[in-house]
């Protein structure tokens, strides 16, 4: 067997496609979609990070403004600039770039952005809502993943769902995101005994730890989807994910590759969850303009 790419490069186009013309529409109701992004120090994977976003938004027509603070900048400043941000009617997605230099406390940044502008789906608000299943905005990189599982046409209902790696951004809402469609999820990390004894049960194999090559053959499930989120720069150069790409991808039945599996679609699901915010505020100053946020609707290849 020789695993079929999920491609996220050419979804996350698909996507964007569609994104422009809802673009189109709000313009044509006066309403100009923004998205801030405040990047804090000169960190340089942050800075490519950024840039990736706001080249993201100039293809779909999304307004961006990129706010840089200094390194040494203080927390009150950083405070006062989100605080600014909330107030301008013309910006509907905040996003702080992280990691923050060490003086500056994340939690208490994030839960300064309001809720209604919450792109990045990180607020207080939108983590606890995912438990009920009534997030305004999902976190990108799951909700990403979350599409891409869609373009396989498998239902996840009932099916075995193994997430590697236990973070606040990917491996904790993604196991909720999971249970939310009816999926039996075990969630492994750091203190995890024999991850092999765990991952070899998984139908569906989300991988998010920051250790390349972590997951080889013997780890994974014949036929098993393995979705890879992970993104680690090698000594020489190279891009890899966690997942041994090469080897298991003769065992797994779907695979995503790195680089242009989950990346791609990390960035456009900020750009979604900004126009569902300028939606949201359009339809609630002007009635009944846009129905209430529905999913993008992704059809697996024929």
């Amino acid at each position: 067997m020789t695993a079929q790419i999920i491609d996220g490069k050419a979804l996350s186009q698909r996507l964007r496609v569609g994104f422009r013309e809802r673009v189109e529409r709000l313009k044509a109701r006066g309403v100009s979609p923004g998205l801030a992004v405040v990047l804090v120090g000169d960190n340089p994977a942050s800075r490519v990070y950024v840039g990736n976003k706001i080249k993201a938004c100039e293809e779909c027509g999304v307004h961006s403004l990129h706010i840089g603070l200094a390194a040494d900048v203080s927390e009150a400043e950083v405070l006062a600039t989100i605080e600014r941000l909330n107030r301008d009617a013309g910006i509907h997605g905040i996003l702080v770039q992280l990691p923050l230099p060490a003086h500056i406390p994340i939690a208490r940044v994030l839960e300064a952005i309001s809720v209604h502008k919450d792109v990045d789906g990180f607020h207080l608000y939108n983590v606890g809502a995912l438990v009920t299943g009534t997030s305004i905005f999902p976190p990108c990189t799951p909700y990403g993943v979350q599409l891409l599982l869609d373009t396989t046409g498998i239902d996840v209902a009932g099916k075995n769902a193994v997430v590697v790696g236990a973070s606040n951004i990917v491996g904790k809402p993604m196991g909720l995101m999971l249970l939310q469609r009816e999926a039996t999820v075990t969630i492994c990390h750091a203190k995890t005994r024999d991850l092999a004894q765990h991952t070899i049960l998984a139908d569906i194999l989300i991988v998010a730890a920051g250790k390349p090559g972590l997951i080889v053959p013997q780890m994974v499930k014949e036929g098993a989807i393995v979705i890879d989120v992970g993104i680690n720069r090698l000594p020489d150069g190279r891009i890899v994910g966690d997942v041994c790409f090469d080897a298991v991808k003769e065992k797994a039945s779907w695979i995503t590759p790195v680089p242009g599996g989950v990346g791609p679609m990390t960035v456009t699901m900020l750009i979604e969850n900004t126009l569902r915010s300028a939606e949201r505020a359009f339809k609630a100053a002007d009635g009944d303009e846009f129905q209430d946020w529905e999913a993008p609707v992704v059809k697996s290849p024929d």
